[in-house]
């Protein structure tokens, strides 16, 4: 009886090892780029301010669901789809004077930490690269939405956040000033991310 008892326990376990990689492992998304945002605001004359998007966001968010914080982010952005809704002035941000997109066409991120914050929200700390300079930041995001399915099948989930950076830390210098010695462009720089995302098909 008791070599039978062993038997068992020796199976029991041998089955919850082999069930357990499927129960840890995390949802691979790839974001959704027609249905994500990138969207920044910069001070403008110390009056106002002036807002603008990019419009190609890429990448890949694994979801752990057992453990949120064993998730990760890594994405890029297309620094020459930068749109301020006036040409001349997106023609003078992609030049040398500011992010020089023909030598840093890209801008990325990649996640390093993921914790808990409040209210359903996480801090996701990572390093941010944009004119080829790379420095850690914190995203105040919230936490992924229960995945639903689309009218297509596909598992889709979202997520919200922000930060804020100052451009002089990342290589953007220009800094004209007014005559009462204020900034024509600001150097605080509010970041703000919608992103959706997408299992892709056969995942």
């Amino acid at each position: 009886m008791k070599g039978y008892f062993s038997k068992v326990l020796v199976a029991s376990c041998l089955v919850a090892v082999t069930w357990l990689p499927a129960f840890a492992k995390a949802t691979v998304y790839k974001v959704d780029p027609q249905h994500s945002f990138a969207q920044f605001g910069v001070t403008h004359l110390m009056i106002s301010k002036v807002r603008g998007e990019f419009h190609a966001l890429n990448g890949t968010v694994n979801v752990d669901e057992s453990d949120v914080t064993k998730s990760s982010v890594e994405v890029t952005i297309d620094a020459s789809t930068i749109d301020t809704r006036e040409p001349d002035r997106d023609t003078n941000l992609k030049s040398p004077q500011f992010l020089d997109v023909t030598k840093y066409p890209t801008m990325s991120f990649k996640s390093t930490k993921v914790e808990k914050g409040s209210s359903g929200h996480l801090k996701i700390t990572g390093d941010l690269t944009i004119h080829g300079v790379t420095k850690s930041v914190v995203l105040d995001m919230t936490e992924p939405k229960s995945p639903i399915k689309d009218p297509w099948g596909l598992q889709r989930s979202a997520v919200s956040g922000t930060t804020k950076i100052n451009r002089q830390d990342f290589g953007l210098t220009y800094s004209e000033t007014l005559d009462n010695g204020g900034l024509v462009v600001g150097n605080e720089v509010e970041i703000t991310l919608d992103v959706e995302m997408i299992v892709p098909p056969g995942k």
